[in-house]
């Protein structure tokens, strides 16, 4: 199998976790080149949740379009003034050549991402779908129709795959998958329980990486990397223990995350929720998209993008600063991020009535300057802290 990145071998843990976030920021996407160089293909989704065992068991590699910190002087002139930055950028990707693709997949989770397929597929070559997701969770068929969705997503990459996707591989594949969300979650209790060990940018940049390899690999650097986070001769600090919530889908900037972490240790998010959306192991015997159908619906985490009535918003986000045990939330949302920001107006009513304090921002993906909204959280802290 082609090794797609390797420069973290080998290396002392913090010059590993500084390769790690040269392969985050580089916007030629080197791991994705490298697949095609040695004769592979690529599937593109978009944010927040795709199947990915199901490519990964036809031998092709998932590439989580998440947008980029780049100018989107092509997809401008494809889009509306008055949409998010993440839209663009994604598109920007291909249009620029920076990402070349086998197929794309994006999903009906607000009008403007429904759009993205149609806006996709008339300036590429290659299938452009949308996955349709249930919009209803909580009915009795809803399992059943997802299951035949996911199959209708396996019988579009059989033909780029050349070859069937069977039951076989797409059990080896949950496999696989079962142990890359098992050691997310181990890295996300380490920042939980020991947030002085793990900066919050380092733990973003470790998830996320996973959006740009082969999980086998993904799943090699995190077996390599936690136990030596765990070593660190750390001291705990006393900070503020908060929640960021809020990036769901379009990301903020890596820097941002580090200017957080500088003030408060943040102790969970929903940053990237569709890589570990799956909260506990997939059963991949059987029958796989059934099970993988199953997970999505009864073995998940929450966000704005499933209607869930089990899953209400504002006890949710409760729940997670419980388990969290965080003193605080940082309720933020990007601009032009219509369930985002409907999701704001709920999360800060329900902040208020548990009495628990918030901060509330914005962001966008290519801001640049931080030095005011660090100020004002930085306030924020201290009036904790001393009140």
């Amino acid at each position: 199998m082609t090794t797609l990145f390797a420069e973290w071998r080998d290396r002392p843990l913090d010059d590993a976790l500084a390769a790690c976030r040269d392969l985050l920021d580089d916007d030629r996407f080197p791991t994705v080149r490298r697949w095609r160089e040695a004769g592979g293909k690529v599937i593109g989704h978009f944010q927040v949740y795709f199947p990915e065992e199901i490519a990964h068991a036809g031998g092709l590699l998932p590439f989580k379009v998440r947008g980029a910190a780049v100018e989107p002087t092509r997809a401008e002139s494809h889009f509306g003034s008055y949409l998010c930055s993440i839209l663009k950028t994604s598109l920007e990707l291909t249009l620029s050549g920076r990402v070349e693709l086998e197929a794309f997949f994006t999903h009906p989770i607000c009008d403007a991402a429904r759009n993205l397929a149609a806006v996709w597929g008339r300036n590429t070559p290659y299938p452009c779908q949308i996955v349709y997701l249930p919009q209803n969770a909580n009915s009795a068929h809803a399992a059943e129709y997802l299951r035949h969705e996911y199959d209708r997503v396996r019988r579009v990459l059989e033909p780029i795959a050349g070859r069937a996707i069977g039951e076989a591989d797409l059990a080896a594949s949950i496999a696989v998958y079962n142990e890359n969300r098992a050691l997310i979650r181990e890295l996300y209790a380490l920042k939980r329980d020991a947030p002085w060990q793990l900066g919050a940018d380092e733990a973003y940049v470790l998830t996320a990486i996973g959006g740009l390899l082969r999980r086998e690999e993904h799943n090699e650097i995190l077996r390599a990397l936690l136990p030596q986070i765990r070593g660190r001769p750390a001291k705990a600090r006393d900070r503020i223990r908060v929640v960021f919530e809020g990036g769901f889908c379009e990301q903020p900037p890596l820097d941002l995350i580090r200017m957080i972490g500088r003030s408060c240790h943040v102790v969970d998010d929903d940053l990237l929720i569709g890589l570990r959306w799956i909260v506990s192991d997939v059963v991949p015997d059987g029958d796989p998209l059934g099970s993988l159908a199953v997970a999505y619906l009864e073995q998940s985490s929450h966000s704005p993008v499933q209607h869930d009535a089990r899953k209400p918003k504002g006890p949710m986000l409760l729940e997670r600063i419980r388990a969290a045990r965080a003193q605080a939330a940082i309720v933020t949302a990007a601009k032009m991020c219509e369930p985002g920001l409907e999701e704001q107006v709920v999360h800060t009513r329900t902040l208020d009535e548990a009495g628990i304090p918030y901060f509330v921002s914005e962001f966008e993906e290519n801001m640049t300057s931080f030095e005011q909204l660090e100020i004002q959280l930085e306030t924020f802290v201290e009036n904790l802290l001393f009140e």
